[in-house]
């Protein structure tokens, strides 16, 4: 009983990194199958950079992410802290928002290559 706060939070933040793992999943499947397969004769090396650009862009903050959630235990193998809570703002929230943005420019540059200037408005380059 003494360390619920604990055990809730590892098992929000599990929670929320496998939603935003099939999130990242669903995008990049997404992605390749429309854009890549169905608009082939379309599909450049252009389009291969931009999917990589936004398969790291998903990467990097995800695990970022999981390093700050991830628990620690005692020597003993107890829980001690559920690391860090992922629905704070600050950090966390900007690396979410990296991810959720990431999703939709990913998505969105299947209708039109416009949508890649969407990260310069968010990322203020």
């Amino acid at each position: 009983m003494a360390n619920q706060g604990a055990k809730k939070r590892k098992e929000e933040n599990s929670r929320r990194l496998k939603n935003l793992l099939r999130f990242i999943i669903f995008s990049n499947v997404f992605y390749l199958v429309v854009r890549a397969g169905i608009f082939h004769s379309t599909f450049k090396w252009k389009h291969w950079v931009g999917f990589m650009l936004t398969f790291f862009a998903y990467v990097i903050p995800y695990q970022q992410l999981a390093m700050m959630a991830k628990p620690t235990y005692s020597e003993s193998g107890e829980l001690e802290d559920g690391g860090f809570d992922l629905t704070t703002d600050g950090v966390c929230g900007y690396l979410h928002d990296v991810i959720y943005i990431t999703g939709f420019v990913q998505l969105t540059t299947i209708i039109s290559e416009n949508f890649w200037y969407i990260y310069l408005v968010k990322l203020k380059i």
